[in-house]
């Protein structure tokens, strides 16, 4: 019995629909891996394979262009003869798969053995098999990659082959565009976060804290050593010393500075709300619960916990507080769990803790737990000489904050290392604040500052005398000091005598007069 052409195309047609059907199979499965995952590269091995599995396509590859070298790279291969391909790379233009990246178009070799220009660098091909190659492309750009693979020997339907293979290109295609996006958004978020990192770092480091008197270099070389260990640190001083950026130096240049670093003044609550803040609560331990909350020590889990005026909390809450110090263990407000945290402590506080423990009005055992490792801030008055360059770096600050150029005189630097600064550093903040904020010009100098009010000898409760060495001279002779900052050390070196100011710059009485008038010059009253 002889076939007739009717049965040669029903047997073709009954080979298409059988293809049609098991590539739409291949289709669904190949989209459902590339939707699994944004590893690229292992997505495009379990792509390969699929498409061996289940469509019939054998030594499949998959080539991404490296815009920066220029060339295609080999980023998944299946074959179980194929060798390791890192090094293989292809010049656009060379070879088969270099042609199908030039010409964006796809490409079908009915034999690989009749086409000279194909370059097997992996040993990987059939010579004896067709070849089937196209181009990956993102949208309506440019290939981006090429997409081959070998079907079965004999196959008739090379052309719906290669039309299922553009279908899969196109969904590689998407997915490489996601993965390149997400990559970039994650670049950009981890120099962000570098960058952030070292401003951090910068802002709170040692170059933050202005000091070079003696009793900050101690300071300094106290925070260097003890920034390496986990040892509990207590920060001791009056208010306004800058306890905080001390507790933010030992944080953020210790081995724990990408860990959190987490705050709480204890003088601001009252116990139940501390024990809260600090332990958390369970959903419905009291009224307002209305959900789980982690507290501070679990928020500064393997970081620092800085606890301010630790001299302010209750002896009821002291015995509280002592377990988690020696334990590393609480439960929450309202749980019966027991948590274990990894936390570094720094505490601070301006109370005198050992008249506290004489008082009974502070635990003996947590003073001792807390006082590992003290560091003493100097007052302001103990470190006169560090007044100029805090009154620059304030002046700076303020100058950020006002989006102005601020300037302050030498003489105006002089007037202010005559006074005590009860209040520290951040008295002479909010002095430096209230002169800028009466400067028309920028210029803050002495005649601004005595706008303020302030008056380094005034008898009245806000102002006392200094009692620190008086500044060292000024050299009258510096090229860089202008006329009338010249006249005014002058003066303010003879006590506002005119006359021996007017030894001091070897000018005679009436020339230093004509100086103040012309240079408008206010002179200070005794």
């Amino acid at each position: 019995m002889t076939s007739t052409p009717n049965d040669f195309g029903a047997a073709e047609e009954a080979h298409r629909l059988a293809l049609a059907e098991s590539q739409l199979a291949a289709l669904f499965e190949v989209s459902s891996v590339l939707s699994r995952s944004l590893n690229l590269r292992q997505t495009l091995r379990e792509v390969l394979s699929v498409l061996h599995e289940r469509g019939r396509m054998s030594h499949g590859l998959v080539c991404l262009l490296n815009e920066e070298r220029g060339e295609l790279l080999i980023s998944a291969l299946h074959g179980k003869d194929a060798e390791p391909f890192e090094t293989v790379t292809y010049q656009p233009g060379e070879g088969v798969i270099g042609q199908i990246l030039s010409a964006n178009e796809p490409w079908i070799l009915p034999r690989v053995a009749d086409e000279p220009r194909f370059l097997d660098r992996l040993n990987l091909y059939d010579p004896e098999l067709p070849f089937i190659g196209v181009p990956i492309r993102v949208g309506e750009e440019h290939a981006i990659g090429v997409f081959a693979a070998q079907p079965p020997p004999g196959d008739a339907l090379l052309g719906y082959r290669s039309r299922f293979l553009e279908m899969v290109a196109n969904l590689i295609g998407q997915a490489v565009r996601l993965a390149r996006t997400v990559e970039a958004e994650q670049q950009a978020l981890r120099e962000e976060r570098d960058k952030l990192r070292r401003e951090v770092k910068g802002t709170h480091g040692f170059d933050s804290i202005i000091g070079r008197a003696q009793p900050m270099r101690l300071v300094f070389e106290q925070v260097r050593q003890v920034a390496k260990w986990n040892t509990t640190v207590l920060i001791r001083g009056e208010s306004g010393t800058g306890k905080e950026l001390i507790a933010n130096a030992i944080h953020y240049n210790s081995p724990r500075a990408r860990a959190p670093f987490v705050k709480l003044n204890c003088a601001a609550l009252p116990d139940n709300l501390l024990e809260s803040e600090l332990f958390g609560h369970e959903k419905g331990a009291f009224t307002g619960a209305v959900s789980q909350r982690k507290g501070r020590f679990e928020q500064a889990d393997g970081g620092t916990l800085f606890l301010d005026e630790i001299g302010e909390i209750t002896p009821a809450f002291q015995a509280k507080l002592l377990r988690v110090l020696q334990e590393g263990e609480f439960e929450r407000i309202g749980g019966g769990r027991t948590l274990k945290v990894d936390v570094r402590v720094i505490a601070a506080t301006n109370r005198d803790l050992e008249a506290g423990v004489r008082a009974g009005e502070f635990r003996e055992d947590l003073y001792y737990r807390l006082n590992v490792m003290p560091i003493r801030t100097p007052a302001l008055r103990e470190r006169m000489e560090d007044i100029p360059d805090l009154a620059r770096f304030l002046v700076g600050k303020v100058s950020r904050m006002q989006g102005r150029d601020l300037e302050i005189t030498d003489s105006a630097v002089r007037m202010l290392m005559r006074y005590d600064w009860p209040g520290n550093v951040r008295e002479l903040e909010n002095c430096i604040e209230r002169a800028a904020v009466m400067s028309e010009d920028g210029n803050i100098d002495r005649e601004v500052i005595d706008l303020t009010g302030f008056s380094p000898n005034s008898s009245g409760p806000d102002f006392v005398q200094s009692s620190a060495p008086p500044a060292s001279q000024v050299d009258f002779n510096d090229p860089n000091l202008d006329e009338r900052e010249r006249v005014i050390a002058a003066l303010e070196e003879a006590g506002w005598v005119q006359a021996k100011a007017a030894r001091l710059l070897n000018m005679t009485p009436r020339q230093i007069a004509y100086r103040i008038q012309t240079l408008n010059i206010k002179m200070r009253q005794f």
